[in-house]
């Protein structure tokens, strides 16, 4: 439960459906006093309070799980690290991955509990041949992007109870429920980073060094002021003077260096992935055709995936902008999640 309507509205419908229910907010911020105040969403103080008092009004134990040294080693230090290397990182699908249905997951089982339940808006279907992870009903909250990770080890443990309604709905019964997290705004921010400033947070973790902005022939341009500052795609803030619009391109780690290119030079068909994972915890035998998912705003785009030596090549049959090394990968056929990646180039 991390004090916000849709978990809270979830542990209500399960108990109305006859489940013996015990609420569970994950503890995750660090030790001292003064960083509590960075942690935002689901993992600060107040989304506790809220939680416990949403567990009260529902009559089901509440209990706070201590996970903050887990979180710290795979969520907080993984974001930064990957910074360093140029690659921009998706926390939350981390979290998911290793906290959520990982190490949440072991402890529900100590608890003795049969399932455990969160709030995302996804769908498990079972059949003869197993599991599957399906988009939401609602495809302006479909979360199954964030979900890629899950197999069939942890799908037959988890239950969804969101996954057919729309948001909407979900705000009008947990209100015609009287939960006090109906009206509860949303939090969109990166739960461990202070008013979404990730370039602040990142300069405080890593060494932040400046070096030269160059075109593709390697002319230099101007100057950049450290490398994790910036990311693919971004046209703003780069202060060159130039006759057309210049956008980054990539990271040249080695060198220190910032490409940046045209707007059609930020557009590729083809791209390679990396540490695969697959819902039926099989990979594909042959080359298919699926959709992608390149990061979680930007819409499925139709590609051949073909698998080598554990690396995935995805084909686009039309050019995709910005796509970005770290970020992952989803790949799909109608609404079942087949699995992702993270990618590594294009």
């Amino acid at each position: 439960m991390s004090g916000g309507v849709d978990s809270s509205l979830a542990a209500a419908l399960l108990k109305d459906a006859g489940y013996e229910v015990i609420g569970a907010t994950m503890q995750l911020w660090p030790m001292q006093a003064l960083e509590w105040d960075g942690f935002s969403g689901c993992c600060g103080l107040e989304a506790i309070v809220a939680a416990k008092q949403v567990a009260y009004e529902l009559g089901i134990p509440h209990y706070v799980i201590n996970l903050r040294d887990i979180f710290t080693q795979r969520v907080i230090a993984n974001f930064y690290q990957e910074y360093s290397l140029g690659r921009t990182p998706n926390p939350c699908i981390r979290c998911n991955q290793y906290i959520k249905f990982d190490a949440l997951l072991q402890r529900a089982k100590g608890l003795d509990a049969h399932f455990l339940a969160t709030g995302h808006y996804a769908r498990i279907e079972y059949s003869p041949n197993g599991y599957s992870l399906l988009k939401a009903v609602d495809p302006t909250k479909d979360q199954s992007y964030f979900l890629y990770t899950l197999g069939q080890k942890q799908l037959q443990h988890l239950l969804f109870p969101l996954g057919n309604l729309s948001k909407v709905e979900v705000r009008r019964l947990a209100a015609e429920l009287g939960l006090s997290t109906a009206n509860r705004r949303e939090s969109q921010d990166i739960c461990f980073i202070p008013d979404n400033d990730y370039r602040s947070f990142i300069a405080k973790h890593i060494p932040i060094k400046a070096g030269d902005i160059v075109n593709t022939e390697g002319k230099v341009l101007g100057k950049h002021k450290g490398l994790a500052q910036y990311t693919v795609g971004q046209r703003q803030g780069l202060g060159l003077a130039s006759n057309e619009r210049l956008y980054v391109l990539r990271f040249d780690v080695a060198n220190n260096r910032l490409v940046v290119g045209t707007k059609d030079q930020l557009l590729s068909d083809r791209l390679f992935a990396t540490n695969l994972s697959w819902v039926s915890d099989k990979a594909p035998q042959e080359p298919i055709d699926i959709t992608a998912k390149i990061r979680y705003k930007s819409p499925e785009a139709a590609a051949r995936l073909h698998l080598n030596d554990g690396v995935a090549e995805v084909n686009f049959y039309q050019p995709q902008r910005a796509i970005t090394p770290g970020q992952a990968v989803v790949f799909y056929q109608g609404e079942a999640v087949l699995g992702g990646g993270i990618i590594e180039e294009s």
